[in-house]
């Protein structure tokens, strides 16, 4: 017994046969029921008993009656697809006869006789069961039709018929009804289903799906959507990576809209993620309203793989796929190619004698190029750590250091000797300090001026010892 879960009302499903191959059919109520379908190993329903159901690449053993004349000889023939009445081509001969690895041409319908004797006649079906539908929905614009698909993991048999049903919930209305594709490179079925007129983009519609062919029939679990929820944009597209000019550390990337997508209605916000080629993962930036964004982050001469994606302006459904990869590499000064074929120092002589250290300016520069990016609304970057840049780092933090030691060990010795040179031992080429002043004269008691005879009145004498005596 096969039990199938599917949505029913007071009505129900039948199942039925067009020559050889089921079908699934409904009335117009709709509501909740099961269905219960006779299985038989070899005979499905709504098959005659006269025919046999074969397995893709299985053997199949046809026998033509239980007993047969000893003599008699029996002969085994098949119609050949699209003659009209008669038997075209004869197989073997015995009672039984043994088909290896089917496939799907070899059903057709299979005969015994013995002369010219009919004994028996077979239809054989080479059938695989369905697989159970396991439906995802979504809507590339607000004005666009509803896409339903499924994955296949195996090519479904030939007859095979998938079919969808679309309604409101909670809504007493005939269900729209869809035939189903398979598209055999993608491997899926795929149902286009018309939004009926002035359904709200917030209220719920069921989906129910159906496959059947001559091997059963399965149905797959309803699915409740939105129509805003199953939003999805087709990816971006033309998206371009440009270097700008004198700028080392910066990529222009610009795209478009997807032609399914009319922005002069709805608008939508984009997602950007790139990488230089050496790494694996990528660096993401969010919120972007424009069809352009400079990064300003980009490794130096390094090709860089960029994607863009897309998403409805207010959040609705879901992002839309990554655009192909588009790649691009930063703009780089003809003079550092020309410097990277020559030798590079990192020493060069000063005055004093020691050497001092130059270490490149990439290390140390940042482009300092002034012009605006993007219109992003709070951008938010996720750098990927880099093992080329912690060994930069770490290189030169050691170098320095190095550098450092070494020029305070070069100084000092050179203090030390000029303090050795200039400082010699006490007693050695020492002698006494002589003044270098004249001798002073000896005083003695004679006056420098010798006493006079008194002079007139009025007149001032000056005595050798009222000078010394002023003097003092």
């Amino acid at each position: 017994m096969l039990q199938l879960s599917a949505l029913t009302p007071s009505s129900h499903w039948t199942w039925g046969a067009d020559d050889g191959v089921p079908s699934f059919s409904r009335d117009t109520h709709w509501a909740w029921g099961l269905v219960f379908i006779t299985w038989s190993t070899l005979v499905p329903p709504g098959l005659s008993r006269d025919t046999v159901l074969g397995h893709l690449g299985a053997n199949i053993t046809l026998t033509c009656q239980d007993k047969v004349p000893a003599n008699a000889t029996v002969l085994w023939q098949v119609e050949e697809q699209g003659s009209a009445g008669g038997w075209a081509r004869r197989l073997a001969e015995g009672n039984m006869l043994l088909l290896r690895r089917l496939r799907y041409e070899d059903s057709g319908r299979y005969s015994c006789s013995v002369g010219s004797h009919l004994l028996r006649s077979l239809r054989l079906l080479v059938a695989e069961p369905p697989e159970t539908p396991q439906v995802s929905c979504y809507r590339r614009s607000h004005d666009k039709d509803i896409l339903c698909e499924w994955p296949q993991q195996e090519r479904p048999s030939p007859g095979t018929r998938a079919m969808l049903w679309l309604k409101r919930r909670f809504v007493a209305e005939n269900a729209t009804e869809q035939r189903c594709r398979y598209f055999s490179k993608a491997r899926k079925f795929v149902c286009r289903v018309k939004v009926p007129p002035g359904t709200d983009d917030t209220k719920h519609l069921v989906v129910s799906t159906c496959v059947s062919n001559s091997a059963g029939g399965s149905a797959g679990k309803d699915k409740i959507i939105t129509l805003s929820g199953v939003l999805k944009p087709d990816p971006p597209i033309n998206v371009t990576v440009e270097a700008l000019e004198k700028a080392p550390q910066r990529l222009r990337v610009n795209w478009s809209y997807p032609s399914s997508w009319d922005p002069r209605f709805y608008w939508l916000r984009f997602q950007v993620r790139y990488r230089p080629e050496p790494a694996a993962a990528f660096m993401e930036v969010d919120q972007v309203t424009t069809t352009w964004l400079d990064i300003h982050d980009a490794w130096r001469g390094t090709r860089h793989v960029v994607q863009v994606r897309a998403k409805d302006e207010f959040g609705h459904g879901a992002w839309s796929e990554w655009s192909q990869e588009a790649v691009g590499t930063p703009w780089t000064d003809p003079r550092d190619l020309t410097s990277e074929m020559e030798p590079f120092s990192l020493q060069f002589p000063v005055e004093d004698g020691t050497y001092l250290v130059t270490l490149p300016p990439e290390l140390f520069g940042e482009d300092h190029a002034n012009s605006a990016g993007g219109s992003v609304m709070e951008p938010s970057t996720h750098p990927v750590a880099s093992p080329y840049a912690f060994l930069v780092t770490g290189g030169s933090l050691l170098l320095g250091i190095a550098l450092f030691v070494g020029i305070m060990v070069r100084y000092r010795q050179m203090w030390w000797t000029s303090g050795q040179e200039r400082t010699k031992p006490e007693g050695e080429g020492q002698h006494m300090l002589v003044p270098l002043g004249l001798p002073l004269p000896t005083l003695n008691d004679t006056p420098l001026l010798s006493h006079s005879a008194p002079s007139a009145p009025g007149m001032l004498h000056i005595t050798h010892s009222d000078y010394s005596s002023s003097g003092q």
